[in-house]
């Protein structure tokens, strides 16, 4: 039995999330087609009828919701404690879940309550016997083999290293409510408020298909006029690096890298950016990059699939010319 932890939003399952159930159904098919069950803690943001199929669709037969008084707000060792029983009353082998703040936090609490090790932001694994996964390490920049010889197998997959698609089979989920009992202990530290400070706008830049980049090359706040219509002339959204969110030039919603989103676009140009490696982290499994940069040296150009060296107050303007010339 394999269990995912799944975290859930405004639009039901986290892409995030479905990405992990489909590294699970891989998991599942070398296995010899281990059930898959999910977990999913609190309250709702959709029907559960929306949640169950949407898991259903992609291969997961149980979906078990965690509710109750302790779970009315996020508990990261509360959480871990439902899913150490779910694991126990399951008899599952391997436990996971996106590689997301909540999923390493939960995973490390229940690796502990275990007694095994767990692998964070893993990207493949080879075999069964024995068990072994490769991860990021490093912020990206190395990848990693760890065996996992104790079970339960207790890890996170990173965000972006597969790809959410729907089961060939999909599975009719069954949906089955729990309330765990949960110690006052692991009730310490959770969430007791929260404060939205303007509009949040992560999420666009976590799914677009473009993303145009900046950095300290943009030189100052007034700097970004040519990289803003640029995104806008080919539908996608600004990322900056966290150099430009310290200097407040721009807001830290807009922020790639290792402390802000990791994306995962058809396309990336990062202009003026060198490319650190907290950077990198964040756009590493962008499917095309294009950087611009007057440093050919830069990590960025030298890691890039296509590198224009030059000044991209420059450079930016003439291909916003261009396309508009095209239109």
């Amino acid at each position: 039995m394999i269990v995912v932890l799944v975290e859930t939003d405004a639009d039901g399952v986290t892409e995030i999330s479905l990405e992990t159930v489909a590294f699970a159904r891989s998991l599942a098919a070398e296995g010899g087609g281990i059930a898959i069950r999910a977990m999913v803690v609190g309250a709702l943001p959709v029907p559960a009828d929306a949640i169950r199929d949407q898991l259903g669709a992609h291969g997961v037969g149980e979906v078990h919701h965690v509710t109750g008084e302790a779970f009315d707000s996020y508990a990261g060792a509360a959480w871990a404690a439902a899913l150490q029983e779910l694991v126990a009353e399951t008899g599952s082998v391997v436990a996971l879940a996106a590689g997301s703040p909540r999923g390493n936090e939960v995973l490390a609490h229940l690796a502990a309550r275990v007694g095994v090790p767990m692998a964070a932001n893993v990207v493949s694994f080879s075999g069964l016997a024995p068990f072994v996964v490769t991860r990021q390490v490093v912020g990206g920049a190395v990848l990693e083999e760890m065996q996992l010889s104790q079970r339960p197998a207790v890890f996170t997959v990173a965000g972006h290293s597969w790809t959410a698609e729907p089961a060939p089979e999909p599975a009719s989920a069954a949906w089955k409510e729990r309330t765990p009992e949960i110690a006052p202990a692991d009730l310490v530290a959770r969430v007791v408020s929260k404060e939205v400070k303007g509009e949040d706008l992560s999420g666009s830049l976590k799914t677009a298909r473009v993303v145009v980049g900046a950095g300290r090359g943009a030189g100052s706040a007034n700097g970004f006029a040519g990289v803003d219509e640029l995104a806008e002339l080919l539908g996608g959204s600004v990322g900056v690096s966290r150099v430009v969110t310290s200097l407040g030039w721009r807001p830290h919603h807009e922020q790639v890298g290792q402390t802000g989103s990791r994306i995962s676009p058809e396309i990336y140009i990062p202009c003026g950016i060198s490319g650190a490696i907290q950077h990198w982290a964040g756009c590493a499994s962008s499917k095309t990059i294009l950087a611009i940069n007057t440093d050919a040296e830069a990590p960025m150009v030298t890691k890039a699939t296509y590198a224009v060296i030059g000044d991209m107050h420059e450079i930016v303007p003439a291909i916003n010319e261009e396309i508009r010339r095209r239109r």
